[in-house]
């Protein structure tokens, strides 16, 4: 587990950030045969409880992301769980945009 804290407020850049200097790096290092996901979307600009600023295209990078690390070590296995977001237009559209971008073909599939 890496645990990156980030500043009340942070959005898209900071979270980008973060999942490039630690998370893709120790993914990597580590080979997973399968990722699994807890698909919080608590952290998207209008859920207040999460006090961040996401919005749907971090969510659907970050997917990306993590289905390329997924190609590369465990043929693409990947198991999403939904769990947190309490503004439920917010945590709509952020679960399509998580959706969508797991099921759409990579580059190397088309």
């Amino acid at each position: 587990m890496i645990n990156i804290p980030l500043a009340a407020g942070s959005g898209g850049a900071a979270a980008k950030k973060a999942v490039e200097t630690h998370w893709l790096p120790a993914l990597e290092n580590f080979k997973p045969q399968m990722i699994f996901i807890s698909a919080g979307f608590d952290a998207h600009k209008e859920d207040l409880l999460g006090g961040m600023a996401l919005v749907e295209a971090d969510y659907a990078w970050m997917t990306r992301e993590l289905k390329q690390v997924a190609a590369r070590h465990s043929e693409g296995r990947i198991v999403s769980m939904l769990e947190g977001g309490y503004n439920l237009s917010a945590l709509g559209r952020s679960a399509v945009a998580h959706v969508r971008a797991l099921t759409e073909a990579s580059p190397n599939q088309v």
